[in-house]
């Protein structure tokens, strides 16, 4: 826990939420600023500030998490589908620096868009033999 983490308090219960799922490893609530109605957080108890300082098990972990938790959600609101997703860093939207996994329940006709429409900026697309290497190397 990092004492100044606004979603540390909340996992801990120093600041008030609506908790919709807990286990040893990961607490799950509402967003205060919803999307759509049943817009759900799952984050670790354990303090992450980005998804990449997570090691494998705890990734594994907070996806089932977030499996479990996307169900009950579409179930719950009737929703055809879901975005579900994460910023990672503050350039990518992230406003809490604790990672994070937005569960958003989608319905058809809602004005709500893909993943892609976070960013569009038209990259060069002749060259993806050297952008899938620069990648590779750096695995």
């Amino acid at each position: 826990m990092t004492e100044s983490c606004l979603f540390c308090k909340i996992i801990s219960g120093e600041i008030p939420s609506e908790r919709v799922y807990e286990d040893d490893a990961v607490y799950a609530f509402l967003d205060i600023y919803p999307a759509s109605e049943g817009h759900t957080l799952v984050a670790p108890r354990k303090h992450f500030s980005k998804f990449t300082d997570m090691g494998a098990e705890d990734v594994a972990v907070l996806f089932e998490a977030a499996r479990k938790v996307t169900a009950a959600v579409e179930k719950a609101f009737s929703a055809e589908g879901s975005n579900v997703g994460i910023n990672n860093g503050e350039v990518a939207g992230q406003e809490v620096p604790h990672v994070h996994v937005h569960v958003i329940p989608r319905k058809k006709g809602d004005g709500g868009r893909g993943i892609k429409s976070i960013v569009w900026t038209e990259p060069d697309r002749t060259n993806l033999k050297e952008v899938a290497e620069k990648i590779r190397k750096n695995l």
